[in-house]
């Protein structure tokens, strides 16, 4: 029987030459470290982010199509104090109060690709 272990990484998709647009949100603003793709998948473009277990590819794709409902979601420890540090940062925060047992908001990348984050009020 086959049984899937854990998510490896996400990838989101990213116009073409974006890169540095990706760093600006994904290491400036939520403070991922970048990390240096294989030398056989940099001539396809895009950057590659990671802290601790959590892996975020950006692929560039022509034509580019955000994701707007899809979305990956991520725990975090102080829901409040990421929310207001991207606001400081002059990124719009929407908050939702629909997952029973969670307080969570979404935001979206500089691609218009939809994040959430969430934490958990009890485990």
């Amino acid at each position: 029987m086959m049984l899937i272990k854990r998510i490896d990484h996400i990838q989101l998709a990213a116009p073409v030459g974006s890169e540095d647009t990706a760093r600006s949100f994904y290491r400036d603003v939520l403070s991922l470290e970048e990390v240096e793709k294989p030398e056989s998948l940099k001539k396809n473009g895009g950057v590659w982010f990671s802290n601790g277990s959590v892996h975020i590819h950006i692929g560039v794709e022509q034509p580019f199509v955000p994701a707007k409902k899809a979305h990956p979601a991520f725990e975090v420890d102080d829901l409040e104090a990421l929310a207001s540090h991207i606001r400081n940062k002059g990124i719009s925060v929407t908050t939702d109060d629909q997952l029973p047992g969670a307080n969570r908001f979404y935001v979206s990348d500089p691609f218009g690709n939809r994040l959430e984050f969430l934490e958990w009020l009890e485990k």
